[in-house]
């Protein structure tokens, strides 16, 4: 039986309450992302190269936030090149060509390889067999109550907007492969299930390039790490993130002990 829906609205929040209306989770909330054409061009009009090559690893960085509209088709990668040509020189575009660059390079590969999205390129360079690994993403990481206060705080976010910044991705992925030891393949799928700009290729190998299938070896971070980058968006201070509060030697040889010498 096929059921008629309303189309079209007088606002978005008459959409966005529709929508829920409709919805078994009914207390959700729209992200803050504006869908639509306008939208796509304002983000390409607030690109600042020389801002994003200078704050783009910190959470609170000048990015594009262009990943969901270049994921549903709304801008292209040639309108974004074509609009760096017009703002500033080479130099200053350097950095976030390179990103340009990663996201054809990863989209090749699944181009080239489409069966292999889902299969480990490598073993893992951890110590570890992928059998290792256990293969579902448990109830507290799925829904933010890890009890370790950043942790929590980057799920919620993903949950409330559908957006992570690639810094708090890189740490989300890693704590799940590294210190929860499960695999990679979990991870993606959950965040192709909340990310708006899910892209299965860039996704699927970012999360390969952590857990070191994909690269020679693992992506992982102190609370150091956290505390340079995260100023002012994560509650770094809290008691429960002593977990992430070792040197980079330390880690390795509690993440890592089956490795000859460690990392």
């Amino acid at each position: 039986m096929l059921i008629s829906c309303q189309t079209h609205f007088n606002s978005r929040h008459a959409l966005c309450e529709y929508v829920t209306n409709l919805s078994a989770q009914q207390n959700t909330k729209p992200s803050h992302f504006l869908g639509g054409y306008q939208a796509a061009q304002q983000k390409l009009v607030d690109i600042s190269p020389k801002e994003y090559a200078a704050t783009r690893n910190y959470l609170s960085g000048k990015v594009t936030q262009l990943s969901p509209y270049l994921r549903h088709g709304i801008v292209s990668v040639e309108a974004i090149l074509d609009h760096l040509m017009s703002l500033s020189t080479i130099e200053d575009q350097e950095k976030l060509l390179q990103q340009l660059m990663w996201r054809g390079f990863f989209h090749q590969i699944h181009l080239a390889q489409p069966d292999r999205v889902w299969q480990d390129h490598e073993h893992y360079k951890t110590g570890f067999a992928s059998q290792n690994y256990a293969q579902q993403l448990p109830e507290d990481i799925q829904q933010g109550k890890t009890g370790v206060r950043i942790i929590d705080q980057m799920i919620q976010t993903l949950l409330t907007t559908g957006y992570l910044h690639n810094h708090s991705r890189l740490y989300l992925a890693s704590y799940i492969v590294h210190w929860r030891r499960i695999a990679w393949q979990a991870g993606a799928q959950w965040f192709l299930q909340h990310l708006l700009d899910g892209d299965i290729a860039c996704n699927n190998y970012s999360w390969q390039w952590v857990a070191s299938t994909f690269s020679a070896k693992p992506y992982v971070f102190n609370l150091d790490n956290v505390r340079l980058f995260a100023q002012g968006v994560l509650d770094t201070e809290d008691v429960s993130n002593q977990v992430f509060d070792k040197s980079y030697d330390e880690l390795r040889q509690n993440l890592f002990p089956n490795l000859a010498g460690n990392l």
